[in-house]
Parts: structure tokens; C-alpha cells; sequence
């Protein structure tokens, strides 16, 4: 059965989803929203879309059964109430990570998804690659032992410009939404929500967080020590640390395509996973298998989780000294 998809922003964000939504089996990109009609018409001829115009035409395509699943790629702030209205209108979501710009808007959108018994998924991509799927699969066969560390950074250079939405935290820009998220996300994903969070980071002139340096801690010992960043470039490295052994997630470890496991003195052992199209499918295909086994959650990537890593990332903009807000979108 085919699952027609609604596209919400036309940016460089959705332009990279939806290319990859093209190579999903059974998938339609059927209406594409914006805050621009022109724009959405624009990006719709671009993808093939059937149909397109405002964000209030996109919910209300939702609404009148014209689209099965929307998937929401606007800046973070504008994440909560894009939601909130498909929820009402009963349609189903794959939200751009991260989640939202604050704790609280995260819980309002699960609490009503929930609620409604809507399905509702973060657009955590990293989660269904192939070669992180196998590392779950290896850390549960006991492969390492007990994980009780997880390494990873995630740093990328980008000329300071008060103007570009990287940097604005009106639309969350900064370093820890933007990039800190996904090392987050993976040491919750092996460990669970921690007990305690220490962050340290860097600033540019407007108070936009320039860099991270994270420290989870778990009372019975166990940690993960994570960076994020703007203002460089790191190597992308992830390792998860067992209690016999270890998995190297190669970079960039947000869209792996190797593991190497090492056990002991063995030699290292390699395996190739590569991704489909850009990476992008695998979550796809998560949300269409979801919905055709009538599931308001995935398994994978749960809500609980999503607060979890949401959580998280508000520890760190406070110690850092930043107030995030949710925007109100045009509806």
C-alpha cells in the first residue's frame, strides 16, 4: 500500500529527505507545505509532488485523508506547533530532530500524541543505519560485554554569521541542538537517560553556543564523554566501551557504513553496512512499517527516548547559559 507523505519546509533539510524518499518502496510525496505558497509549489515540481501550498493547506490535507504521514523539517522552534496541529488533525509525524527547542514543548507534542493515539517518531536517522543496527545487534549478543562508556564527537566548521539560521537562536541555532544532539541521542540509546549532566562550551558574539564538551555520568558508574561544534571540525568518531571489548562506529559516526569490533587481543574485525540512497530511507521505511502494523510508536526510536535525549540537551543549555523558546508558526 502506498504511504503518501507530506513534506513541511522546502530547506536544504527536506531537499535531502524527501531525495531519498523517492527511493522507498511504496512511498508518494504527495503535498509539500511551507510558509510560501510559491516556495512549496516550487520545491513540489521539484520532487514531483501532486500537490502543494501553505503549512494550514498541509494540515488540513492530513486532516481531509489526503496525506498519511507528515514528516516536519523547519527549524527546531517551529517543530512544536506544526505538530501539535497535525496531531489534532490526526495525522501521523516524523519530527526533525532535534525534537523541539525546549523540554516542555517536547512533552506537550508526546503528551498530545499520545493522547490521540497519533504515531509520532523523532527523525533520528542515525538509529536505523544499517551499520548501527548492527552494532545493537552485536552489543545484545553480549559481543563486548557490558556496555559502560560510549565516546563520540560530532564537529563541523562553519564561518560565524548572525544572519544564517546556524547561529540564531531564535531558530535554535547553536552548536548542542544542531550537532550535540546526535552523540546525545547515542549514549542514550546504549545507556538510557543518565543521572547527572556537566556541560562546558564556547560562545559566539550573539550568545549562540560555539561548542560543547558533555559529560553523562550513571550512578552505577557508567558515562559517556560527547562534544559538539561549529566553530571546528572533528573526526566524527563514536566508540562504544564493554566490559570485554568495544565497537568503533568509523566516521562519520552519524551515518556509518563500517564497525570494528575489538575483543581482547584479537585482531580487529571489520563489517561494511552501507546505508541506501543517503541514509534517509531507513527511517522512512521505519515510519511506513510502522504504520501498516498500526503502531503509534516505533520500537526503535520510542518518545520516552526522545524526552530522555530532550532532557538532556536542556541541561546543557542551561549550564550553558542559553533560554530556548518555541516559535508560533502561521496555521
Amino acid at each position: 500500500m502506498t504511504t503518501r507523505w507530506g513534506i513541511a519546509a522546502t530547506g536544504r533539510m527536506a531537499a535531502a529527505f524527501t531525495s531519498d524518499l523517492l527511493l522507498v518502496p511504496d512511498a508518494e510525496v504527495a503535498f509539500v507545505g511551507s510558509r510560501s505558497a510559491d516556495s512549496a509549489a516550487e520545491f513540489a515540481g521539484r520532487f514531483g509532488a501532486s500537490a502543494s501550498g501553505t503549512y494550514r493547506d498541509l494540515v488540513e490535507a492530513g486532516r481531509a485523508g489526503e496525506v498519511d504521514v507528515v514528516y516536519v523539517a523547519t527549524p527546531h522552534p517551529q517543530h512544536h506547533d506544526l505538530a501539535l496541529a497535525a496531531i489534532e488533525a490526526g495525522t501521523p509525524l516524523l519530527v526533525e530532530k532535534a525534537f523541539t527547542a525546549t523540554l516542555a514543548g517536547a512533552e506537550e507534542v508526546v503528551a498530545a500524541a499520545r493522547a490521540a493515539e497519533v504515531f509520532c517518531m523523532e527523525a533520528m536517522w542515525t538509529r536505523f543505519q544499517p551499520a548501527l543496527a548492527l552494532a545493537r545487534e552485536l552489543v545484545a549478543a553480549g559481543e563486548i560485554g557490558d556496555v559502560v562508556m560510549v565516546q563520540a564527537d560530532f564537529g563541523a566548521h562553519r564561518a560565524f554569521d548572525p544572519e544564517s539560521r546556524l547561529f540564531d537562536l531564535s531558530l535554535g541555532g547553536g552548536s548542542v541542538l544542531d550537532l550535540g544532539v546526535y552523540p546525545i541521542s547515542l549514549a542514550q540509546h546504549f545507556l538510557g537517560r543518565p543521572d547527572r549532566v556537566v556541560a562546558t562550551g564556547t560562545h559566539y558574539p550573539n550568545g549562540a553556543d560555539a561548542s560543547a564538551a558533555i559529560h553523562l555520568a550513571w550512578a552505577d558508574g557508567r558515562a559517556a564523554a560527547l562534544t559538539g561544534s561549529l566553530s571546528s571540525s572533528t573526526p566524527g568518531r563514536a566508540v562504544l566501551v564493554g566490559t570485554t571489548g568495544s565497537i568503533e562506529l568509523e566516521p562519520p559516526f552519524h551515518h556509518p557504513s563500517r564497525v570494528v569490533v575489538r575483543r581482547g587481543d584479537e585482531e580487529p574485525e571489520v563489517m561494511e553496512r552501507p546505508a541506501r540512497g543517503s541514509g534517509y530511507v531507513h527511517q522512512a521505511e521505519e515510519v511506513q512499517r510502522c504504520l501498516a502494523a498500526g503502531l503509534a510508536e516505533s520500537p526503535v526510536m520510542p518518545l520516552t527516548d526522545t524526552l530522555d535525549v530532550q532532557w538532556v540537551l536542556e541541561e546543557c543549555l542551561d549550564q550553558l547559559g542559553i533560554d530556548m523558546a518555541e516559535a508560533p508558526v502561521e496555521l
